[in-house]
């Protein structure tokens, strides 16, 4: 049994994302602390609720480097450089959480010895949701401040795909890898007017690396869009034909989650991956707004029952056929990404009843 956490009770009101670290926001972080990141003390609710959650469903959050979790994951306040560094054994110790999102190779690919890293911070049954580099899911190269300046040749390439990250995330989280995301990045309008030449493309990247069930025969392929013009049939067929997966990308990007869930319907049974990226209230470029208004993470400001209740009844009936099932939330879908876990874990359990 893992160490455990008191949970508080969900509250309405406050902020999100990592906040500065001021003596007035974090009086309690002392420089003369001992080393080391300690977990929160166990709560015997939280205990009881992960006993009864299914086999198979793998909770978590987006991240793990926030000192506003304090009293919910830590024992006390930490800088978010220090949690980075340290965290992960912490995190992964708290009852609820058997997944965490690792989105750092988004930007630069990790290496395998990087990721046996990791993989050495957490426990055997613990798994990784892994998004893949933006080398391969982003149609344009970017400049440091985001703006596109030219078509990206690397996009959805087989090769680079296998090279920069399936390959070294096999090798160095082993057993411990649960599901590689390839987020494709919004396109450039006019290039959603070509979708069946972009559905080829990344079917042919799908085949390219099919051989991932030969290294790591658990390793779930999941594919995760942000322009609704991806989801149609093709589209579709190309998941079915090389065994990969559609991730629930819950952004107001995307059409609603229920417009989205006829995918899932046509690739069942199969494992269900889906990433709780961003409240719908905030709008499709809301991040920061979410992480103004969320801060310091630590309530759930704006709680979305409707949400919950149908991943519920999917997480239900996914590990219920015996396949599993990958969730991470980020702090801004509903204010607090653990709390956020809990909340599910709870909708869960009512689910199964």
């Amino acid at each position: 049994m893992r160490a455990t956490f008191r949970f508080y009770s969900p509250m309405p009101a406050s902020r999100d994302d990592t906040p500065p670290l001021s003596g007035s926001l974090f009086p309690e972080i002392a420089a003369d602390k001992p080393a080391g990141v300690t977990a929160a003390e166990p709560d015997a609710q939280t205990v009881a609720l992960a006993r009864d959650l299914p086999g198979g469903l793998h909770l978590g959050t987006s991240s793990w480097h926030f000192p506003g979790w304090a009293g919910l994951v830590w024992d006390r306040a930490y800088s978010d450089k220090q949690l980075s560094r340290e965290g992960l054994s912490a995190y992964a110790a708290h009852p609820l959480f058997g997944a965490v999102g690792l989105d750092r190779g988004f930007y630069r690919p990790l290496t395998a010895a990087q990721y046996a890293d990791y993989a050495a911070a957490v426990p055997d049954d613990f798994r990784f949701v892994v998004k893949g580099p933006s080398q391969v899911t982003d149609a344009l190269v970017r400049d440091a401040g985001g703006q596109g300046r030219r078509p990206n040749p690397g996009f959805l390439d087989g090769e680079q795909a296998w090279a920069q990250f399936v390959a070294p995330a096999c090798e160095g989280l082993g057993a411990k890898v649960g599901a590689l995301v390839f987020q494709i990045s919004p396109l450039p309008p006019s290039w959603t007017a070509n979708m069946d030449e972009l559905i080829a493309r990344l079917h042919a990247m799908l085949r390219a690396i099919a051989g991932v069930r030969d290294r790591a025969p658990q390793a779930v392929i999941a594919v995760e869009v942000r322009n609704g013009e991806w989801l149609c049939p093709a589209f579709v067929e190309a998941l079915q034909d090389t065994g990969a997966t559609y991730c629930l990308g819950l952004h107001p990007k995307m059409p609603p989650i229920e417009r989205q869930l006829p995918v899932l319907r046509r690739l069942w049974p199969g494992p269900f991956v889906c990433r709780w990226n961003l409240n719908v209230r905030h709008g499709a470029f809301g991040y920061e707004r979410a992480r103004d208004l969320y801060a310091p993470f630590d309530k759930l400001v704006d709680p979305d029952l409707d949400t919950r209740a149908t991943l519920a009844r999917v997480i239900a009936g996914t590990v219920g056929a015996g396949q599993p099932a990958y969730v991470t939330i980020n702090n801004k879908a509903e204010g607090s990404s653990p709390l956020s876990v809990a909340a599910l874990a709870e909708a869960v359990r009512a689910a199964q009843s």
